[in-house]
């Protein structure tokens, strides 16, 4: 890549394989716990509710911020919580996963590291993604709001205004 090219893809992309990162954000020193699974069920949901369980102190409850994926709510899941009454779940609405400040974490990981690696194999990007992991919790570092929630409810109020004079078909 040069300055003031585009950037270019070859023709011939091959996939590798996929992988799901499960991770989770201490909002206070910014520190994340991650862990890697092949698939995205409850089985696995589990498996990193228990991973967290063990990392963080027993004495503190967790408030885990989710989506609304069906993996978070299946029965086994409430089973298991009922079991660790220190969890609390907290869904967000439905097109609103940037009020999830880990959302914003994986943007960083996406934009700074992994968009334009090359990773041959799973293995290859798993390895990348621990790696930024290893770095991002050797100096951790709290995500923080760059506007108030004054300024996002007027943008979001100037937005609203602009488009509900919007006309979908021609008169």
């Amino acid at each position: 890549m040069r300055p003031g090219l585009p950037e270019r893809r070859t023709h011939d992309y091959s996939r590798h394989g996929t992988t799901t990162l499960f991770a989770a954000l201490d909002v206070a020193s910014g520190k994340v716990i991650g862990q890697f699974h092949r698939r995205h069920r409850a089985t696995e949901f589990r498996k990193f509710l228990e991973a967290i369980d063990k990392a963080v102190p027993e004495e503190l409850d967790l408030h885990l911020i989710l989506d609304n994926y069906s993996t978070h709510k299946t029965p086994a899941i409430q089973k298991w919580l009922i079991r660790h009454p220190r969890f609390y779940l907290h869904f967000t609405p439905t097109y609103s996963s940037w009020l999830n400040l880990i959302e914003r974490w994986f943007a960083e990981l996406t934009e700074k590291w992994i968009r334009r690696g090359t990773h041959r194999s799973t293995l290859a990007l798993e390895s990348a993604i621990t790696q930024w992991l290893d770095t991002w919790n050797e100096a951790p570092r709290p995500l923080v709001w760059t506007k108030t929630a004054d300024e996002v409810l007027a943008s979001l109020g100037s937005y609203l205004q602009r488009i509900s004079g919007a006309r979908c078909c021609a008169e």
